[in-house]
Order: C-alpha cells, then sequence, then structure tokens
C-alpha cells in the first residue's frame, strides 16, 4: 500500500495553516490554491509586521552571554550575538544608540539588553534591535567602571590642572543628596556645631536607582544657575555597587566637570572610590567628612581676626617708631640749630598725633570686637537648634524647602518636621487660614 504526503498550504481571512493530506492508491497528488499566494518578500513583511505588533516583543528584555561581537567602523554600529546554553539571538544597535553606552561590550561578558524583536527582511532572520544595554552582575560592573574611568582619563577630567581650589571661608553651600538619607542629617549636625553662619541649600535628588543620574546631573546644573554659591556637595552615605552605580555613570561624571562651582565628592566610606570621586575638584571620604572639610570653624575665624588685629598693631607702632627715630637724627645733625626748634615741635607733633592714632586704632579695634561678641550672641540667640530646643519645630515640603506660612499649604501635602533631636513625617489634614 502507497502512502503519499501532500502538503495543502490556503489562507483565509482569519489565520494560515497547513493541512496534511494523505491519499491511499492515488497516483495523482492534489494540491488545493490558497486564497491569496505570498511572494518570499510579502510572507516575511507580513512576519516582521506581527513582530512588531507584538506586545511584548515590541519592548522586552534580553538577558544573555555576549559573543561574535563586531563594531562596524565605517557606521559605528554594533553586531553581536546573545546566547545561553540552549540557544543564542542576533542582535544590533545603531550608533546613535551605541554612543550613549558608558562601557565597550566584550565576548563572553553577560548583559541585560532591552529592545524590540524584529525580522531582517532581506534574509529573514529574527534579530533584536537593541535600545539599552547594561553589564549583568558584578565582574562586568568592574569592567564598566574600568572602562569609563579610563575613557575619561583620557579626554583629561581627571587632570590635576584641572581641579578647582576649595574657598576657605564659604558662605553658601549647596548639598545634592537625598532629603531623607543618613548623609543631609550628618551635614546639618555638623554645620550646627562648627559655623551656624554658613548657610546651606539642598537640592533633593535620587542617589541610586534608575533615575538617579539623571537627578543628579539635573541638581548640579540647578545650583550652578545661583551666583551667590561658592561649593557643592554632591554624595550619598555607603552602600554596595551597585547602589552607588549613579555615581559610576559618565552622565554625572559630565556634569561635575561642568561645574563652574568646586565640587566635593562625599560618596560612600573611605574604601568606596567612584568616577565621580576622579573628577571632583575634592574628595572627601564621607559625607560627615566633607562637612568637616568645607565649613569653617566659626571659632578659628574669630582667632584669626584676633590675629589680624595684633599685626596691625604691631606694623602701625613700628611706622610711627621709624618717624621719631628719622626726627631725632635730623636734629642731631650740625648746623641745623636753627631748625632745632621746628623740629621739636614737629616731633611732638608726631607723638601727638601717633597717641590719638594709636586712640583712635585701639576704639576702633574695641568696637568692631564689641560688634563681632554681639553677632556672636544673636547667632546663638537666632541658631534653629537653640530656637528648637525652645519647643518650636522646623517644617519642610517634599522638594526640601522651608514652609513658613500656611498659605503654602494645602490637605494632603507631605511635611517633614526637624526637631532639635530629629525629625518626623506627617500630612497635613486640614489648613486654618487666621
Amino acid at each position: 500500500m502507497q502512502i503519499d504526503y501532500v502538503y495543502i498550504i490556503y489562507k483565509n481571512w482569519s489565520k494560515s495553516y497547513c493541512q496534511l493530506a494523505l491519499t491511499v492508491g492515488l497516483k495523482e497528488r492534489w494540491l488545493k490554491l490558497a486564497d491569496n499566494i505570498f511572494t518570499v518578500s510579502e510572507i516575511n513583511r507580513e512576519i516582521n509586521q506581527a513582530l512588531k505588533n507584538h506586545l511584548l516583543l515590541g519592548n522586552c528584555w534580553v538577558t544573555g552571554e555576549i559573543s561574535n561581537y563586531k563594531e562596524h567602523l565605517p557606521s559605528g554600529h554594533w553586531y553581536f550575538t546573545l546566547k545561553d546554553e540552549y540557544t543564542s539571538l542576533k542582535a544590533v544597535m545603531f550608533r546613535t544608540r551605541a554612543a550613549s553606552v558608558a562601557f565597550k561590550p566584550q565576548n563572553g561578558m553577560k548583559v541585560l539588553v532591552r529592545g524590540s524583536v524584529k525580522l531582517y527582511e532581506k534574509n529573514g532572520s529574527v534579530q533584536l534591535y537593541a535600545e539599552e544595554i547594561f553589564p549583568s552582575g558584578l565582574g562586568a560592573l568592574y569592567i564598566a567602571f574600568e572602562q569609563l574611568k579610563n575613557r575619561l582619563a583620557a579626554e583629561g577630567l581627571f587632570a590635576p590642572e584641572k581641579k578647582k581650589p576649595i574657598p576657605k571661608y564659604p558662605q553658601r553651600i549647596a548639598i545634592i543628596t537625598s532629603p531623607t538619607g543618613a548623609a543631609i542629617k550628618d551635614i546639618l549636625n555638623i554645620a550646627g556645631r562648627r559655623n551656624p553662619l554658613v548657610k546651606l541649600m539642598i537640592f533633593p535628588s535620587a542617589v541610586q536607582g534608575e533615575a538617579a543620574p539623571q537627578e543628579i546631573a539635573e541638581a548640579i546644573a540647578r545650583a550652578n544657575n545661583y551666583q551667590d554659591i561658592d561649593l557643592l556637595i554632591v554624595g550619598r552615605g555607603g552602600g554596595s555597587l551597585e547602589e552607588l552605580w549613579a555615581f559610576n555613570t559618565e552622565e554625572v561624571a559630565r556634569a561635575i566637570a561642568d561645574s563652574r562651582i568646586p565640587v566635593i565628592s562625599a560618596v560612600g566610606h573611605e574604601i568606596d572610590f567612584t568616577i565621580a570621586d576622579f573628577v571632583a575638584d575634592l574628595r572627601a571620604p564621607t559625607p560627615s567628612a566633607a562637612a568637616e572639610i568645607a565649613i569653617p570653624l566659626l571659632a578659628d575665624m574669630q582667632s584669626t581676626v584676633m590675629s589680624y588685629r595684633e599685626k596691625l598693631n604691631q606694623k602701625m607702632n613700628a611706622i610711627i617708631e621709624n618717624y621719631r627715630n628719622r626726627v631725632r637724627e635730623l636734629s642731631s645733625h650740625r648746623g641745623l640749630a636753627m631748625q632745632a626748634f621746628k623740629l621739636e615741635q614737629a616731633r611732638q607733633e608726631v607723638d601727638i598725633l601717633a597717641v590719638r592714632l594709636q586712640d583712635s586704632m585701639t576704639g576702633f579695634l574695641t568696637n568692631r570686637d564689641g560688634i563681632l561678641k554681639l553677632l556672636s550672641t544673636k547667632i546663638d540667640m537666632l541658631s534653629p537648634l537653640t530656637t528648637l530646643g525652645r519647643g518650636y519645630v522646623l517644617a519642610y515640603n517634599t522638594k526640601g524647602e522651608m514652609v513658613n506660612t500656611v498659605t503654602r499649604l494645602t490637605a494632603g501635602d507631605k511635611l517633614q518636621l526637624q526637631f532639635k533631636d530629629g525629625r518626623a513625617d506627617c500630612e497635613v489634614r486640614r489648613v486654618d487660614k487666621s
């Protein structure tokens, strides 16, 4: 008995399918034609359109190991294969997308790729068109770190001659960090202890996660719009390599390099080094150390003023004594007897003027010393910590701005209250305007 297999391909409006026909004892094969017959180009186009419209494959994440990596030099496009232990998938990343990648892919590197699956109609092969690519795993992160570090170093971003000097007596400091993290609390405590006269401006930013690099870079740019800011502190508390990764991105590194204002990086603990540390004008091992470096002690400033006062007195006395000696020298010469009386008068006038100048300078410096002591007393009275100690609290909105009137509040607003010994989050339930 002869069995012939005949494949009949046909299409209706809803779907295409194959039907296996068995003919027994028939000498002629038969074929039922389709309603429409596709060309190869048409069927590839149909498949590609179906892939584009697929809810998952139109924008998906794929993880795998890179192999057959090739950068097409004339165009700048990247071609590679993603594989796992069972199968592989061709991928391409065009130059416009590849230019924003912070590392150079290598064969054997495990990566996470976002893109869309499409059919390359010319040869009927399925490809992943990559939009983003990230290292997967700590080993790949270290490779990406070293590659970006070497590239930025080659551009001269770490060069000592590009480092801006840190001001010795800054009057206003911008802090770019999380408004709720431990770093900002440490900085505020140290600032209150060292010198309440220094004004602090907080530019809230995420410090980890996908949005962190852009938020940090934008906060640095906003701070540079203020002409009266003398110094920036950019950082966060310690964490794992993944948690600190925002400070290893090219976006943050270039924002620091482009800053007109000097930048102190304060990321993590003493053993943590990031790309931001290499680009910044000064690296502090911790946020607390950054505050100690940036904020001068008020007592040291007062001591400096007293030192200048003493040096001014000494120089003034030396000038007066020099003129006295010149008068004595002129009056002792022979042939000047007729002028002796005038010289004596002049010497007396110099002595009188010296006494007046001494009294005037003493009065001036005593007056300034009194003003300085009065200002110190007022500072203690106006210190936020003193006010908080009397039972008051400071209210900040979610942007880190101080709220001092109910006209800026509406029901449902989130607030953070600063007490003398800590903070508390709360929500406005009702607003009564007096």
